[in-house]
């Protein structure tokens, strides 16, 4: 019977094309959008405060550092998605990493409180330099090495707070099962802005032949940036049905290292900040999640003026990609951005290893007192020890990358401090028409720089062997390569677009049409 059932449908078909003639066109064309934006789709927001206590120390060096001074609240925003056939959960984390244990916590309680699959979750550290203890060194992840060494690890490096941890923990979940109990009918939209006037590669080709992070304005022997940039400003934006902006998910290429003073959410706050000012939506939530910057940072190194307070640093970062993230909620056109899917991959990815006598020479250099040896030398002594403690335990390091579908956006996630030029790659490779590279997520690997960065030519910290960042120098390809089949197994929604024009009725305004006069 399906065969009659088609013929009669192009019956049908037919005699409105005889009925309405040209006009048919139109009638298709606005039957063709109805359907499109007929679809449904509920999304939630919720966000918790994180904020860490005086006294805490403050990540982000390979020493210890405290909090002294307040400047704002840091916190855990989270995002739920839903098509009716599947959810995910988008978390933006004011924090510098979130680590391995933490995730699987945080996801095993979201399963058995909302249901929402663990595979489904991404939690994505904004890497705030000025944010709470949940890096560098885990709680107990030098237990099984020398009392030197232990001594090395707790006493004389960043370290997690496991209380702290469990606080994060605990908002996170709270924070996505709050936002999965408040899904709404929404509409959605999508797009990408462009600025490029607050974010520069920090890595400089030299006349030496390596490339050098941070050489400083004005040196003489710079020759030409040593990375590229992705200024783009990817932005999903979600409304009630009845027009209320309930808020949305901002990209960025940038490490959050202003410093505006204090505890702080870092230039996140600042954005949050003009994107609920504009939208005039005061509990607006705004998730950020950090694009791949590995070496990309707000410090122009070749700027000829001097370098603005923290504060004010804070201002123009946060300031100028939230009014680009603005112009983007303004300009969208609003609809269902469906369908939602997911999905992952976690494989081993070895480390590099230091040589044994490099470590017998590091052992000795980290017995003396820093200001003998130099800061910087005792540092990365201290590091090649600490790695050589990690590569007893294991050789390889377990990595997770996700690909999270909302309709034509698609949300790459990986938990390395990625470079730049890897980001644009899964752009240039992706399938969708809007990709978000997404670092510093489910987990922590430390630095991921190109295989050029670690070739002859390379150069700069980010390429240092430490117990933060040591994997393979194929790591980043790899990385890049799964990611992008993740992405091919999805399928790309649409982007919602207006509603198509009328068809041409024979002619345009009559009082247009008409021949110029000079008297």
């Amino acid at each position: 019977m399906r065969w009659v059932a088609l013929v009669v449908t192009m019956c049908l078909l037919w005699g409105l094309i005889m009925q309405f003639g040209e006009d048919a066109g139109g009638l298709f064309s606005d039957y063709a959008f109805a359907q499109a934006s007929s679809a449904v789709m509920k999304v939630g927001f919720a966000e918790r405060d994180i904020t860490p206590d005086l006294g805490m120390e403050q990540p982000g060096g390979y020493g210890k550092a405290y909090h002294r001074s307040f400047h704002d609240p840091c916190k855990v925003r989270a995002a739920v998605f839903d098509d009716g056939n599947k959810r995910v959960a988008v978390v933006g984390i004011d924090a510098l990493v979130i680590l391995r244990p933490q995730v699987v916590q945080a996801r095993q309680q979201i399963a058995e409180r909302c249901g929402i699959e663990p595979e489904a979750i991404l939690l994505a550290a904004s890497h705030s330099h000025s944010s709470g203890p949940t890096g560098m060194i885990h709680p107990g992840q030098y237990d099984h090495a020398s009392d030197f060494v232990k001594h090395l690890a707790y006493e004389k490096s960043s370290c997690a707070d496991p209380e702290y941890l469990r606080r994060v923990v605990a908002a996170i979940v709270d924070a996505v099962c709050e936002a999965n109990d408040r899904r709404v009918e929404a509409r959605c939209g999508a797009g990408k802005g462009i600025e490029d006037k607050v974010a520069f590669n920090r890595r400089f080709r030299m006349k030496n032949g390596l490339t050098h992070t941070h050489p400083g304005q004005g040196n003489p022997d710079i020759i030409e940036v040593g990375g590229p940039v992705d200024p783009e400003v990817g932005v999903i934006g979600a409304w009630s049905t009845d027009g209320k902006f309930l808020g949305c998910l901002v990209n960025f290429a940038c490490h959050a290292t202003t410093s505006p003073g204090g505890i702080s959410a870092n230039y996140i706050y600042y954005l949050e900040r003009v994107i609920r000012g504009a939208m005039q939506a005061p509990d607006a939530v705004v998730v950020f999640l950090p694009g791949a910057c590995g070496d990309v940072t707000q410090v122009d190194n070749l700027s000829p003026y001097a370098y603005p307070s923290g504060d004010r640093w804070a201002e123009l970062v946060g300031g100028r990609v939230g009014a680009e993230a603005v112009k983007v909620l303004i300009a969208m056109e609003r609809g269902a951005l469906v369908p939602v899917d997911y999905r992952v991959k976690t494989w081993p990815i070895r480390r590099r290893i230091p040589n044994p006598e490099r470590v017998r020479r590091c052992l000795e250099i980290v017995q003396k007192d820093p200001a003998e040896v130099g800061a910087t030398e005792w540092t990365f002594a201290k590091e090649i020890v600490l790695l050589d403690a990690l590569v007893q335990q294991s050789k390889e390091v377990e990595v997770e990358v996700q690909a999270i579908q909302i309709g034509p956006v698609v949300l790459l996630a990986n938990p390395a401090e990625f470079f730049c030029q890897l980001g644009l790659d899964m752009k240039a490779g992706s399938p969708f028409p809007l990709t978000f590279p997404v670092t510093y997520s489910n987990g922590c690997v430390g630095y991921v720089p190109t295989e050029e960065a670690l070739g002859p030519r390379g150069g700069g910290y980010e390429t240092r062997l430490t117990s933060y960042s040591n994997l393979e120098p194929t790591a980043g390809t790899q990385i890049v390569r799964e990611s992008l089949a993740l992405a091919r197994e999805l399928t790309p929604g649409s982007i919602p677009t207006p509603r198509p024009a009328p068809p041409f009725k024979g002619q345009g305004w009559s009082y247009g049409n008409v021949p110029p006069e000079l008297e």
